[in-house]
């Protein structure tokens, strides 16, 4: 059983085109796979599926999505420190981001430090780093190795038994072309679309572009796999403060993205929308 998309040309358009797929198949949907071919390109019709979505997230008090971008790939400190000090200043801000949600939800933590075990000793190691380092190094020689490059988030040793507050993003894969175009395709064991899916998507093409820049490739498609995905709804009160929507609120959402106008033109590299900008995950 799976729930194949087209393929969309932005990753606000593949968010639109797969959670409206999932509204018409009852609100859950299982192996839900589509192919995004720019996943930086915003046009218009990206920036207005984006902010519809941002003030849907922020009008319900549920992080925003740049904040969910945030925890794949901190764009706002790659622009502020370059990516020669990127990963200093993720140590840096880590403990404070720690401080300010309780969620799990640090997938940027998981890619760049994670302990190492051979025979008695252990080792504290950059995993996204050690790709990119290899990958420039294959690109630049003469022979290139082009399907030796993945990532997992899922850890045995921390998540295994766990029923929630765990990853979602399970794997990563990243694959060469012959003409060094990069391609990413990943894999979810749970998708939330309404509150992670949008922001997912943004934060996965960041990380793509980022490998891309930093390896010497192109930046091609971005494949997502959602083994299962859900139009998630739910609503909880916190100091007198309503966070969350109604499955009816999630449909209403959806059914408003969807009426929206397609542009005609193709789509040019742009950023999110101001009021979808946030510095640190929230």
């Amino acid at each position: 059983m799976y729930t194949p998309i087209s393929p969309q040309p932005t990753n606000a358009q593949a968010w639109l085109a797969a959670v409206a797929a999932v509204q018409d198949a009852g609100g859950e949907a299982y192996n839900v796979v589509i192919d995004i071919e720019n996943p930086v390109a915003v046009s218009s019709t990206d920036h207005a599926i984006l902010t519809t979505v941002d003030r849907f997230l922020r009008d319900h008090h549920a992080n925003t999505i740049s904040g969910v971008a945030n925890t794949i790939f901190p764009q706002g400190l790659l622009e502020r420190h370059g990516a020669g000090d990127l990963y200093a200043a993720y140590d840096k801000v880590l403990p404070r981001m720690k401080q300010m949600t309780r969620d799990w939800g640090r997938y940027f933590e998981r890619m760049t430090s994670w302990k190492k075990v051979k025979g008695q000793n252990i080792s504290v190691i950059n995993p996204l780093d050690d790709l990119i380092q290899f990958m420039k190094a294959q690109i630049e020689s003469e022979r290139t190795y082009r399907n030796t490059y993945e990532m997992t988030i899922y850890d045995p040793t921390r998540d295994a038994g766990k029923v929630s507050n765990r990853q979602c993003l399970s794997f990563l894969s990243f694959k060469l072309t012959d003409d060094k175009t990069l391609m990413l395709t990943v894999m979810y064991r749970n998708h939330a679309y309404i509150a992670r899916g949008l922001g997912n998507f943004v934060g996965l093409g960041r990380l793509q572009a980022f490998v891309a820049a930093q390896a010497g490739a192109s930046l091609g498609s971005l494949t997502c796999i959602s083994t299962h995905a859900e139009i998630d709804a739910g609503k909880k009160t916190q100091n007198c403060v309503v966070h969350g929507w109604s499955i009816g609120e999630a449909n209403d959402l959806i059914r408003q993205c969807r009426a929206l106008p397609v542009a005609a033109s193709s789509p040019a590299p742009s950023s999110l929308p101001a009021n979808a900008q946030t510095e640190l995950p929230a």
